[in-house]
């Protein structure tokens, strides 16, 4: 059925046109009859006539005179003009077609120097006509200095500001400040993050705009925070951003209680005392004996494709003899098996000058999907102290959440929210069902006129390399210039010593070597050019080829391994063609890569053979090309479901998130302070009534320890007797009455502004750690709620119960610690208690964290570390009760069962 309606669909398109091609048809005809006649007019303009111009439309709009999209053909015209005259750049007409699309919230998918950073200015203009702000967000910090650097000229016509968010520093473009030729350090003008949020355009990296965020909703002050809005977002390189790095939440964390180096230093023993296996299939174990199941899998096996590393019974037992204890699933051992199998995946999944390199004594993580290196980032969950002992370095201290939000739930809080990449049609559906937002294949400027040759296939990799150096030298002679991706550090330097030894110069860029990046790539596409890359030239950058280089078929790209995801690959060869350019590409395989080994199937190698594979042969075939595509939609299709999965879980996260951060925002804001104190009061007062003189029962009553409790937290004396005599209703009434007038009085005595302001601050300290410690709560939740399934219950569904069910306990935590210390505060220590009260977190540095799954116990990478902050310490008068002494509510309890439970 599936087959017969796609035949239909196929058969529509080609009669009526395909959805894409007919809103391109209806946005061209915007172009040629509505943007297209104003160039004459434009072109008549004085320079100063730009900015008088933007003036106005900003007055129109602030009125509610003209709408954006009635500005639209008058102002893309107009920075088409302002282009030509300040960038020698003048959009071509499938530049403003991408521009509408970027303004309509859609993502234009665009080829490889079709000039989406050109493109990009057109509805950036427009929309910060609006003056909410409009943030264009990149991959890394040299793009978005270089893109608003280059770009600026044109806002700067129409008087619009542009901030730039660096890592280290903060910058607005200024043409007074050091004028120069486009791409050096010219024209940015250091300054704080506050003006480059309050720039009309704000360029900076996912990562700036995320942390910025988070360390906004830690402030104690609403002048301290830097983001204005989220009205509008242009994500260059959407692809990257919101589908690679989508599984990567922002985590600011700070150093935890203690650091279990002994742990570590076990585990890594353990570990490497192990004998590794295969795993044995389900099929296989009902043919053979246990005794070979054991032999085989041995201690554990590591399953690649899931990422995980799984202890066998004998490996469990080996492991308990090895540590010196009977049970590692019980009581204080219970956390061995998280640190051994830690240490096991550190040393099986993750290799050097793959994903990570040693640098200056550190672990510094190689990103997986640009080849570049990700210093001051740090895998979670025990893996970055395991790696560090594996290679023998300084171990840092463990770190603990204060702060996270995924980016899918980050750009989702964008009321518009766009996109541009070569490479997106293949995500379309998770884009839409996810963002909300369609992909527009824009049409080329010029005919593609590149060559993909069909891929080539060897049965080992050191054939392969062989092959690739061959085809490499071979090449090379014709005075070609080539282009060479590889997946890791490692490989790249491998081939770089095949073609050493074949006398053929080249270069290389990696991770290593990234502080020649720009040259190197400014270079590759010159006369008999070669360049031996990662992933690293594969996003923002623009291979120019040489004179006489296109007479001999341009730059060839060779793809040494296919990548789990076709737009990695198509990335790789839209480095060459570009803009009408000549160029070819071809992928050189083996059966050992790791698309093979993890995700063909086992009939794969012998089908191949069949097929005339021998050793030192290749076989090039382009049904061996679909055969490849389709496993690679099966990945993608399945990195899909885990993302989606992680959106599902993190749902409740978010709405929770949401809840403190609006009710810190109102704090910041100073919306009634009082009331919400009150309320908060109130709430745990209603909850020891509760619990102590139950409405329901009052058999069960304890007026004894009411009366304690009255006495502790409020300071209020009263009578059993008297309690037992009243209705719950009237004793209800009387007490908040005189709970009421004790808060009245400590107001007069502190004064009201003050008690305001320490109010303030006390909300704001308990709200924050008593978060802190539900996100600690739910890092563990997450870590083992998997194991309900083995009780035939949902995991997300228990997820979500118990979720709720901790942040209800965290509000209930919030309310008796602010009724607590709301009462102890002394008059003369106020203004002291008020300094004290605003030293808040600083934290230092702020990095990514790669969940894989949840619910599995595999979690990948990390959080980032920060400074201690100094912890608020409430002024309680009398002397300090013990944990284990007796509450002094009289309720009979230990202190730290009752009234201390959450102190």
């Amino acid at each position: 059925m599936d087959q017969i309606i796609e035949a239909i669909g196929r058969f529509l398109g080609k009669i009526f046109g395909s959805s894409n091609e007919r809103i391109i048809r209806k946005v061209r005809r915007l172009v040629e009859e509505q943007v297209n006649p104003l160039e004459d007019k434009m072109r008549a303009l004085r320079d100063e006539q730009f900015r008088e111009m933007a003036a106005g439309w900003r007055v129109a709009l602030k009125k509610g005179e003209r709408t954006l999209d009635e500005l639209l053909p008058e102002v893309f015209a107009a920075v088409r003009e302002a282009s030509r005259r300040f960038t020698k750049m003048r959009h071509f007409d499938v530049q403003l077609i991408g521009g509408i699309a970027l303004h309509r919230g859609n993502i234009s998918e665009m080829t490889t120097g079709e000039g989406k950073t050109l493109v990009a200015t057109l509805p950036i203009t427009l929309n910060a006509l609006a003056g909410d702000g409009v943030h264009l967000v990149t991959v890394n910090d040299y793009l978005a200095r270089r893109d608003a650097q280059w770009m600026g000229p044109i806002y700067h016509a129409f008087g619009l500001s542009v901030g730039i968010l660096n890592h280290d520093v903060s910058y607005l473009y200024d043409p007074a400040f050091n004028p120069g030729p486009p791409g050096g350090t010219n024209c940015l003008k250091p300054v704080d993050k506050f003006e480059a949020y309050g720039a009309d355009i704000t360029y900076g990296t996912n990562n700036e705009f995320g942390f910025d965020y988070l360390r906004d909703n830690m402030k104690v002050r609403k002048e301290h925070q830097c983001q204005r809005s989220h009205a509008y977002a242009i994500v260059d390189e959407v692809d990257s951003i919101l589908i690679d790095e989508a599984r990567t939440p922002l985590i600011i964390s700070g150093a935890a209680t203690e650091t279990k180096m002994d742990y570590y230093m076990r585990a890594d023993r353990v570990a490497r005392a192990l004998r590794k296996g295969e795993q044995v299939k389900k099929e296989e174990r009902e043919k053979i004996s246990k005794e070979e199941v054991g032999t085989r899998e041995q201690d554990f096996f590591v399953k690649e494709k899931e990422h995980q590393a799984i202890l066998t019974e004998r490996g469990i037992l080996k492991a308990q003899q090895l540590l010196g204890i009977e049970d590692m699933y019980t009581g204080e051992n219970s956390d061995w098996e998280h640190y051994i199998v830690t240490s096991l995946k550190a040393h099986h999944l993750y290799k050097i000058d793959r994903d990570y390199i040693i640098k200056d004594g550190e672990i510094i993580i190689v990103d997986e999907f640009t080849g570049r290196l990700m210093p001051g980032r740090r895998w979670s969950d025990g893996l970055h102290e395991s790696i560090e002992i594996k290679e023998g370095v300084t171990l840092k201290k463990e770190t603990q959440t204060l702060a996270t939000i995924t980016l899918q739930n980050y750009f989702r809080m964008y009321k518009k929210l766009a996109g541009m990449t070569g490479t997106a049609a293949t995500e379309a559906g998770e884009f839409n069902k996810i963002y909300k937002v369609d992909v527009i294949v824009i049409p080329p400027n010029k005919p593609m006129r590149r060559t993909n040759m069909p891929d080539v296939i060897y049965g080992s990799e050191e054939e392969k390399f062989d092959a690739i150096a061959n085809e490499i030298e071979s090449i090379h002679k014709d005075g070609r210039p080539i282009l060479v991706g590889t997946t890791s550090i490692e490989k790249s330097e491998y081939l770089a010593k095949l073609l050493k030894m074949r006398g053929v110069k080249h270069e290389i860029l990696n991770a290593k070597h990234h502080e020649r990046e720009a040259y190197i790539i400014s270079k590759a596409g010159q006369m008999a050019a070669v360049t031996i890359s990662t992933n690293m030239a594969g996003r923002g950058t623009d291979i120019l080829l040489g004179e006489g280089v296109p007479a001999l078929g341009g730059l060839h790209v060779i793809g040494t391994e296919r990548h789990e995801a076709r737009r990695i690959d198509n990335q790789l060869r839209g480095r060459a063609g570009r803009q009408g350019d000549p160029g070819s590409s071809q992928f050189f395989l083996s059966l050992e890569d790791d698309l093979f080994r993890k995700f063909a199937p086992p009939w794969f190698r012998g089908f191949m053979q069949k097929m005339g594979l021998k050793n030192g042969e290749r076989i090039e075939s382009r049904l061996v090309s679909r055969s490849i595509e389709k496993a690679q939609k099966n990945v993608e299709a399945r990195n899909f479901d885990i993302r989606k999965n992680l959106l599902e879980y993190d749902e409740i996260m978010d709405r929770q998130r949401n809840h403190i951060y609006k009710m810190r925002q109102g704090l910041l804001q100073g919306e009634n302070v009082k009331e919400h104190i009150l309320e908060r009061i109130r709430r745990d007062f209603l909850m020891n009534l509760d619990r102590l003189l139950p409405p329901s029962d009052t058999e069960a009553w304890k007026p004894e320890a009411f009366c304690g409790h009255l006495k502790f937290a409020y300071g209020l004396e009263g009578s059993p007797e008297e309690l037992s005599k009243k209705t719950p209703e009237t004793i209800e009434a009387e007490i908040w009455d005189k709970i009421t007038a004790v808060y009245e009085k400590k107001e007069q005595e502190v004064g009201a502004a003050t008690m305001r302001e320490l109010e303030r601050l006390i909300l704001l300290d308990v709200i924050d750690d008593k978060w802190k410690d539900h996100l600690y709560n739910m890092d563990q939740l997450r870590d083992i709620i998997g194991l309900r399934s083995y009780a035939q219950m949902d995991p997300k569904l228990e997820y979500k119960r118990e979720a709720t069910s901790y942040f209800q306990g965290m509000e209930e935590g919030i309310d008796e610690d602010v009724s607590r210390i709301v009462f102890r505060i002394r008059p003369v220590q106020a203004e002291r208690k008020q300094e004290e009260m605003q030293k808040r977190w600083q934290p230092s540095e702020f990095v990514k964290q790669t969940m894989q799954t949840i619910g599995s116990g595999a979690v990948g990478q990390a959080a980032e570390e920060a400074e201690e902050e100094e912890k608020l310490q409430p002024i309680v008068a009398g002397p300090k009760t013990g944990q284990n002494d007796p509450c002094p509510c009289g309720s009979g309890r230990k202190y730290k069962k009752c009234c201390g439970r959450s102190a």
